[in-house]
């Protein structure tokens, strides 16, 4: 069954794999080559879908100096397009919707086949930005150009941590059309479990069904890396960073520790018969970091047919 007709029915068990489109600055000679790879590198693995992220400046969001430079990247819809049309399943093409004039975005979204894609639209970094389109004039637009089109929205698990209102918001999105949710790189388990739970009971409450959340999982090589995590508003618990700062392999310890997380969360959503997915996401340029997501998510997949 397709990630379409799952999301669709409000089915879950489903997994995805997430990558960067290159740089902006990479030769374009090159970009078919590294497509190329990417499918290679994948086709093993028994996904039900990518995804593509649409990298925005974050600067807004954290006045502190970002741990690693912010390289603009070529459109993931151009290059999904141009250049993984032999990809075989459908695509999740994120949308930062700032970066875009209104007129552009509606004509983007009116282009899509919802048998092909499906969206998640992301809004400005911080409530500073101005931006010419919001969020919720986004999900406008879905709805008027191409209501088909699945929308997803962004679960943020540590904001639940702070505020507790986490899943109020994702409820909100789902009255504006969301039929799935897609989290941010989860280390605490605690955060991820608790919105879970609150986000199943409120919805209860209120006599909806919950909708699929995708849980994004990643591998942490070194220090550096992690700390750019932490920049992203990425909770870590600081057990585990001790563990990766002291491990003699700090990439095979993040490996297991994520695949320890995702097991639990698998179990934990499934007993409280909440519809989930399982998203890898490989946004690095160290060979080392990209074998050990595809290890993850070939064990994350065997977990979750078995």
């Amino acid at each position: 069954m397709e990630i379409t007709t799952r999301v669709r029915s409000g089915q879950g068990d489903f997994m995805l794999f997430a990558i960067t489109p290159p740089r902006r600055s990479t030769p374009a000679e090159r970009l078919p080559e590294i497509a190329r790879a990417t499918i290679e590198r994948l086709d093993h693995l028994d996904l039900d879908g990518l995804i593509l992220y649409d990298i925005d400046d974050e600067a807004s969001r954290n006045p502190v100096e970002r741990p690693f430079p912010f390289s603009p990247t070529v459109d993931p819809s151009a290059y999904r397009a141009e250049h993984l049309r032999a990809w075989r399943t459908p695509a999740v093409v994120y949308r930062a919707v700032g970066k875009y004039q209104p007129d552009e975005l509606r004509r983007w979204l009116a282009e899509q086949d919802p048998e092909r894609t499906l969206t998640v639209l992301v809004g400005a970094p911080s409530s500073s930005a101005t931006a010419p389109v919001s969020l919720a004039e986004a999900q406008l637009l879905r709805a008027e150009v191409n209501p088909g089109l699945l929308l997803g929205g962004v679960a943020i698990p540590e904001r639940h941590s702070r505020r507790e209102d986490e899943h109020l918001r994702l409820i909100a999105k789902q009255a504006a059309g969301c039929r799935f949710f897609v989290s941010q790189v989860v280390y605490d388990l605690n955060a991820a479990k608790n919105l879970v739970s609150d986000y199943r009971y409120e919805c209860q409450a209120r006599g909806l069904s919950p909708v699929p959340i995708v849980f994004t999982f990643s591998v942490c090589g070194s220090m550096k890396t992690l700390e750019f995590l932490r920049w992203l508003g990425v909770g870590v618990p600081r057990w585990i960073e001790n563990d990766l700062r002291h491990s003699t392999n700090p990439l095979g310890a993040s490996l297991e520790q994520a695949q320890a997380v995702a097991v639990e969360l698998i179990d934990f959503c499934r007993r409280l018969g909440v519809p989930f997915g399982l998203n890898v996401e490989s946004v690095s340029i160290r060979r080392e970091e990209i074998d050990a997501s595809v290890d993850l998510a070939a064990r994350l997949t065997a977990y979750l047919r078995a």
